[in-house]
């Protein structure tokens, strides 16, 4: 309780009174304040103690939600999708598996390369015209056929020491051989010199074949998009065909183009006018704008992958998920030669990493099998290796894991007018059989070399 001081001033009124203290403010009142004062306190208490009665049921309705197992959902969702990743992955590795490994495919292969080396040799002998070096080419590719038989694939699994879950890599080893492809090409598209007719092509950049054979071609100074069918005589203009411009329907020099084939739409890195566009039926979307485009990719998860060459970098988009900046995957530190940098980026393809490691080249420009010279396309085979589009030494290039230089598979001839000749071969692409697709930027067409294994 408390008790009555002298008079001195109240805290309340400013009246010289017998005051009465209070402990906990350790102010002085008058009787009748200090009444006051302990109402005010009372009603303070009244509303923290309607606060703790409040409360109280929020602890019960949380105890309550606590048992909807929102996170053991999440938890078992997660497991789901993996289950669901993991059998696709080992579906993947069972088709690569046998598609590498069967006898009866290596058997077929060398038979069919013994057949057309046979055919030389009837041709040979009819026309009774030949030098040292055709009998040693024949000789060393005998022996190459008998390594061959000898020596089939080998395939193991290892774990993937960059992961933290059990995962595994699924190795396959083979003799890599550098004349995979007929050296003699066939032309599927263009060839008809450069112009803007539907039998012509103009400067193609980035090509896509489909599992129809169908070519879908990046017609740069065209300004469109043409597809090609298989054993056409020309093309038909699918996108832009419109002038150069930036009007819906125009394209101003595409570098690139892939198919979506779950909706069957075609994307465009629409360079010059700087976005990436959807096009289904000659009706265009923009999905991604003022970008400096150039190469695209589509990983199996349908994300989307865009290079731009201004800010040395590649982002990447989830489908449908456009209203972004994406996310950089690669680059984005500035221009350099650092193994986190880029200079000028252009065509792409995906492959899951941590980090960047020099796959192909990096030993300054120049000709030899350790080098290259304004590189361009890229594509990877089923047994991960990689082509490279080496444009200025017109020639295309094998670069295999490990091995400290590639090897020329199509071009590198110092002779012109051969038509296995590219002259700056800029997109590159594979078909569902194994063949091998080149745009001819400087001839205006797009090569195709067959594979002969």
């Amino acid at each position: 309780m408390a008790m009555a001081s002298s008079k001195t001033q109240c805290f309340k009124c400013k009246i010289e009174k017998i005051t009465y203290p209070c402990k906990g403010c350790s102010n002085e009142f008058c009787l009748i304040h200090l009444t006051e004062h302990q109402q005010i306190l009372n009603e303070e208490l009244n509303q923290i103690t309607n606060d703790y009665n409040e409360f109280k049921p929020k602890i019960n309705e949380q105890k309550e939600q606590s048992h909807n197992y929102s996170v053991i959902k999440k938890i078992n969702q997660w497991e789901i999708n993996r289950i669901e990743r993991t059998r696709q992955q080992a579906q993947e590795y069972r088709e690569l598996v046998i598609k590498s490994s069967a006898s009866l495919t290596v058997i077929n292969d060398i038979e069919m390369k013994f057949n057309d080396l046979s055919e030389q040799i009837k041709q040979i002998h009819k026309e009774n015209v030949f030098n040292e070096i055709n009998l040693n080419y024949l000789t060393d590719q005998l022996k190459k056929m008998i390594q061959d038989l000898n020596n089939p694939p080998n395939i193991s699994i290892a774990p993937d020491s960059q992961s933290q879950v059990d995962e595994i890599l699924l190795i396959v080893s083979r003799k890599h051989r550098w004349d995979r492809w007929r050296q003699i090409a066939i032309t599927v598209a263009g060839g008809n010199d450069q112009g803007q007719k539907l039998n012509q092509l103009n400067g193609p950049q980035g090509i896509f074949i489909d599992k129809n054979k169908n070519i879908f071609i990046a017609d740069l100074w065209n300004h469109r998009i043409v597809q090609w069918k298989c054993g056409a005589k020309e093309g038909q203009i699918i996108a832009g065909g419109n002038g150069k411009g930036n009007g819906m329907g125009q394209l101003n020099e595409p570098s690139d183009v892939i198919v979506d084939q779950k909706n069957h739409s075609i994307i465009i890195a629409d360079s010059e006018n700087r976005r990436v566009t959807r096009w289904f039926n000659q009706k265009q979307q923009i999905l991604i704008k003022n970008i400096d485009c150039w190469g695209l990719t589509m990983d199996k998860h349908g994300f989307l992958y865009v290079s731009d060459w201004k800010y040395n970098e590649v982002r990447r988009w989830k489908m449908e998920e456009y209203n972004n900046n994406g996310i950089v995957v690669a680059g984005g530190n500035g221009k350099g030669n650092h193994l986190n940098q880029f200079d000028g980026p252009s065509f792409i393809f995906e492959k899951d990493a941590k980090q960047g490691i020099v796959v192909a080249g990096g030993n300054g420009k120049g000709g030899n099998l350790n080098q290259l010279l304004h590189p361009r396309g890229v594509v990877v085979d089923h047994l991960g290796q990689i082509y490279v589009a080496d444009c200025m030494n017109h020639r295309v290039v094998r670069w295999c894991e490990g091995k400290s230089e590639g090897e020329t598979v199509v071009g590198g001839n110092k002779r012109r007018n051969q038509s296995n000749r590219s002259k700056g071969p800029m997109g590159l692409s594979f078909d569902d059989e194994g063949n091998l697709y080149v745009a001819d930027f400087n001839y205006h067409r797009i090569e195709s070399f067959k594979i002969i294994l």
